[in-house]
């Protein structure tokens, strides 16, 4: 338990429990809900200018004030030539002419990869702590979040991987499991039949670093929290429970496409963005996907996927719409972000001292 504390006392948090930095779906007040509740809230930044980071940072601190996360990708600039990107509207030109949309007609998000200026905008916000996706930074600036007193997390998705973000100066790693929902962090191998589900791979990360591991994935209520605490994590990261909850900035059509989520209704897929994540299985990932050779790098597949989004939601059809989810989302249920963040963290908690006085020596709590 003494890892366990030392996470809490790091991220200036009272519970084990950080809500998912998801891009999109993040809002100043989702943030401040789970950090009045005591965990970790989160938003998801990488769709945003540094003028907004600053600008969202200040909304969240107008909410609480409590430890929040920064989250970020960490990605090389996409180098697409005009063929691929040819190639990738030819695949998609049928679906153009069915909703009548002009495939121009709309660009997707921003998703910069973190740079200079992106940093300065961090360091200007000023958020407890810092986490990454797809890796870390170049050293210079995780150095420079480091100095300006932020705590760097990131995502790893095998031990080679955790073990290569502590040699780059991560405080805390996120054990990401092959079961959860959005982008995989996996950044030093590509390959999907290798990754590993969230129950093998959070004991292998545990007994491999020295700094506290968060388990993420497929942990939507509180037994697979309880299992993850079990299994030696000193925190839990929970995204697609919060995508529930009506704090969340959830596309109608999402939200629900969420209620009708079954165990197996999910698929990795690269259709949306041009990197593997795991979504809800609609029409284009069936048709096109799961996985395309022809979607060009991340993230340059979003731009051409963009307008069939927009005339798709408009239309109230999941069809061409990223429905994140992890495999475990048909647990989910609507509740407020906090009344989720502390019933979390009791009821998982009251599993393993229930399960202690049966198994002597499962941890009991914090």
């Amino acid at each position: 338990m003494q890892s366990m504390r030392k996470l809490l006392d790091l991220l200036g948090i009272d519970v084990p429990v950080i809500q998912a930095p998801m891009a999109g779906a993040s809002s100043a007040e989702l943030v401040a809900a789970v950090a009045n509740a005591g965990g970790l809230g989160s938003y998801g930044c990488s769709r945003l200018s540094p003028a907004q980071v600053i600008e969202e940072a200040e909304r969240i601190r107008a909410l609480t004030n409590r430890s929040f996360n920064l989250g970020f990708f960490c990605h090389d600039a996409p180098e697409v030539t005009p063929e691929q990107e040819r190639a990738w509207r030819s695949r998609l030109a049928p679906y153009y002419s069915e909703l009548g949309v002009d495939p121009a007609s709309a660009s997707a998000p921003n998703r910069a990869p973190f740079d200079e200026e992106i940093c300065d905008a961090v360091v200007a916000a000023g958020p407890k702590v810092a986490s990454f996706h797809f890796g870390l930074p170049e050293p210079r600036l995780v150095e420079r979040l480091k100095k300006a007193g932020c705590v760097v997390i990131s995502s790893a998705t095998t031990v080679a991987e955790a073990r290569r973000l502590i040699d780059l100066g991560c405080d805390a790693i996120v054990a990401q499991g092959l079961e959860a929902g959005g982008h995989r962090g996996m950044f030093l191998d590509m390959d999907l039949n290798t990754q590993v589900g969230t129950f093998a791979l959070v004991p292998q990360i545990v007994d491999a670093v020295d700094v506290p591991v968060i388990a993420a994935g497929a942990i939507t209520d509180a037994r697979g929290a309880a299992a993850a605490f079990a299994l030696g994590a000193d925190a839990v990261q929970v995204g697609t429970a919060y995508l529930f909850c009506p704090e969340a900035k959830v596309n109608p059509v999402h939200r629900e496409a969420l209620k009708a989520a079954r165990d197996d209704g999910t698929a990795l897929t690269n259709v949306f963005t041009g990197r593997a994540a795991r979504s809800l299985v609609n029409r284009l990932v069936r048709e096109v996907g799961p996985i395309s050779d022809v979607a060009p790098q991340f993230p340059a597949a979003a731009g051409a996927v963009q307008a069939l989004s927009n005339e798709g939601s408009r239309r109230g059809l999941p069809d061409f719409t990223p429905l994140w989810a992890g495999q475990a989302a048909s647990l989910g249920r609507p509740t407020s972000a906090s009344e989720l963040t502390r019933n979390l963290s009791q009821e998982a908690f009251a599993l393993l001292r229930s399960l202690a006085e049966q198994a002597p020596g499962v941890r009991p709590g914090p």
